[in-house]
């Protein structure tokens, strides 16, 4: 896993360059069946990701969120969110990401998630995780009444379940409406100390998974159970064991 970690680190921070090119200014903009956008720079970019991986791991599946699956056979998936967060991208807002995971048998394994226009870097697998090459490790907070909430997504929270959305909004120490993964890994650095997260995809929060883990965190779908491919988009993230469990509580009303 080191050689791979190694390798993906390499051509991302190659691959960082595209998003940097295109930032604040004039793209075109189109809209995908799901109404989410794309650009020539989330297009652009997963494309040297994934030519890059094919040429060091030939025998390796890919999945982007951009061009679908090369599905080679065997144990080992690399997926690809090129750009985290594009209607950040194209409103001028940094805090979009790049994001790359590798599953093995569907278990994520190694998360890389790339800050392009904050300088930062996380990783995580089995061996903890780091930001910038420094070990970063979660708060100890174990009760909601002392925590710093983020809540992602919430205008579709409250769309969807407004009394979901009050209770949230009345949760924490603090609360933080916001959006992406960035919110994510200030749990993992001990910044924040939770993140609830709405109507994702598996490259949205595959990558997540080692970063916070190896940070010492937890992060699971909203019934408590371990991420996968076919979770359902609903995602929490806290800094230990008791707050999830707490958290979990309040999810489920």
């Amino acid at each position: 896993m080191q050689s791979y970690l190694n390798t993906i680190l390499e051509i991302t921070a190659r691959a960082e360059a595209i998003p940097k090119r295109y930032f604040r200014q004039t793209l075109d903009i189109i809209h995908k069946g799901d109404d989410s956008p794309v650009t020539v720079a989330d297009q652009t970019c997963e494309r040297m990701i994934r030519d890059a991986l094919a040429q060091h791991f030939p025998d390796h599946s890919i999945l982007g969120e951009e061009f679908g699956l090369d599905d080679k056979g065997g144990d080992l998936l690399w997926i690809i969110d090129p750009i985290d967060g594009t209607r950040s991208f194209i409103s001028g807002m940094p805090l979009y990401s790049m994001l790359v995971v590798l599953l093995q048998n569907g278990v994520p394994k190694l998360g890389v998630v790339r800050m392009p226009e904050l300088g930062e870097v996380f990783t995580g697998g089995t061996d903890g995780a780091e930001m910038n090459g420094e070990a970063i490790s979660t708060s100890d907070v174990v009760t909601l009444k002392d925590a710093f909430l983020y809540i992602n997504d919430g205008n579709k929270i409250a769309l969807d379940t407004p009394d979901l959305f009050r209770r949230l909004c009345l949760s924490g120490r603090e609360q933080r409406l916001s959006y992406d993964s960035y919110p994510h890994m200030l749990v993992a650095m001990g910044h924040a100390d939770a993140c609830i997260d709405y109507d994702l995809q598996p490259y949205d929060f595959l990558p997540l998974v080692p970063v916070v883990e190896g940070a010492g965190g937890v992060i699971t779908d909203w019934s408590g159970a371990p991420l996968t491919l076919q979770s359902d988009g609903r995602v929490v993230t806290a800094a230990t064991q008791e707050l999830h469990r707490e958290i979990l509580d309040l999810l489920g009303g």
